[in-house]
């Protein structure tokens, strides 16, 4: 195989281009710019490690990062911390239900709105008797 020189290389690196964008219908240059292959590569791989800085500090500094699989979900200890305050407020939200369902229970007595109930309505059905 044949070896590449390491001088030729770099001078290849170094040959300078110019880059012309010209106006189609008048020839005119709108743009030119002079370019070398290293120069567009170091620009190349800035704007990449730029890029993916962004992206990163994206996902560490807000909230994305709850939306990726396995990263941002704490540690266990947080996770059981967060499982017995899910257990709490939930008991404490029905606890609450229930003292309003008997708040209104005795306002509706103390009001006179209390249904009468038929005792006879209560019985069961004549199909469901069995006789003995």
């Amino acid at each position: 195989m044949a070896r590449l020189d390491t001088n030729s290389t770099l001078k290849r690196l170094r040959n300078r281009y110019r880059l012309v964008v010209m106006n189609e219908d008048t020839y005119e240059e709108v743009v030119k710019f002079k370019l070398s292959r290293l120069s567009v590569y170091i620009a190349l791989s800035s704007l990449f490690v730029l890029l993916v800085g962004l992206t990163v500090a994206l996902i560490v500094f807000t909230p994305l990062k709850y939306y990726l699989p396995g990263v941002g979900y704490g540690n266990s200890r947080q996770i059981r911390e967060f499982k017995t305050l899910k257990i709490k407020s939930d008991s404490t939200e029905k606890a609450l239900l229930y003292q309003q369902e008997y708040t209104n229970s005795i306002l509706k007595v103390l009001q006179g709105n209390v249904p009468k109930l038929d005792t006879n309505a209560l019985a069961l059905p004549k199909e469901d008797v069995t006789p003995d």
